[in-house]
């Protein structure tokens, strides 16, 4: 029955409909406060039928952080990339044609990442960092400094955005995903001293002439370690999940889980070898 539901949620035969209100009182009670510097990894469809969709997630987000602190989302996109990263000489008409199709990369082009983050971007006043395949954007208080400047190689290593969370004390909030999402442990394997490595390839302007760009970074984890290292961070930093609508959601500290993955990353790394 609708006198049963909590403030700002619409019950329907379809169960019940979230509003600003009722997200906010679940994000303060998975710890957002104000003047936090936020990155979030979501799910837009776990967390259930919100009134409003991704912009009221949004919404409710910036109000938990208020005036003084920072939302941020990755805005990666992976189709500004070599269709055929391994042919390096004079490709054959096919190939050429797929790579002129690839797009440059700009502020406003669109990222894959999710409703939300897609949200977080198309806020106006939201700023984005500008790297080719590996950008984030940011809304709030510190979001000039989080997205100024991102080294095209180990994009999301130091100088980058992420590393300026981290100095700023930021934390992660994973809504309705697991820590195979989460970007922040690109950041620790950057870190440690034998990384998984992989090549990027992307178009970039260089005098007027477009050419393709070729530079190192961490490797994709295709779900191999970063599931396992999430969770054992979880278990030992004593993480309790609460429920956000219907997704799984944890808040986890920037600094510490950079601190404890970085460490096991590396045994586990090792032990591949």
């Amino acid at each position: 029955m609708a006198g049963h539901l909590q403030p700002g949620v619409i019950g329907s035969g379809d169960g019940p409909q979230w509003e600003h209100d009722s997200l906010l009182s679940q994000w303060r009670e998975a710890g957002v406060e104000p003047g936090m510097n936020v990155i979030v990894h979501s799910a837009l469809s776990s967390i259930g039928r919100v009134q409003g969709g991704a912009e009221t997630v949004v919404r409710s987000l910036r109000t938990a952080v208020g005036p003084d602190g920072t939302l941020v989302a990755p805005a990666f996109t992976p189709q500004v990339t070599d269709p055929h990263p391994s042919i390096r000489a004079v490709p054959e008409e096919k190939v050429r044609t797929l790579r002129e199709q690839v797009p440059l990369f700009t502020p406003g082009l669109p990222s894959p990442m999710g409703a939300v983050a897609e949200a977080i971007r198309l806020t106006p006043g939201s700023v984005r960092s500008r790297h080719p395949q590996a950008s984030v954007a940011a809304l709030g208080a510190r979001a000039g400094d989080i997205v100024a400047g991102q080294p095209l190689n180990f994009a999301l290593g130091r100088r980058s955005p992420f590393d300026r969370l981290l100095q700023l004390g930021g934390w992660i909030l994973l809504v309705g995903v697991g820590h195979n999402r989460n970007s922040f442990l690109h950041h620790a394997e950057s870190l440690i001293e034998r990384p998984r490595l992989k090549l990027r390839r992307f178009p970039v302007m260089v005098d007027g002439e477009r050419i393709w760009w070729e530079t190192l970074d961490v490797g994709d984890d295709n779900d191999t370690h970063f599931p396992v290292v999430g969770r054992d961070y979880e278990r030992h930093a004593g993480i309790h999940p609460v429920q956000v609508g219907g997704a799984r959601t944890v808040l986890l500290p920037a600094k510490d889980l950079v601190s404890f993955a970085g460490h096991r990353l590396a045994e586990l790394i090792d032990h591949d070898l």
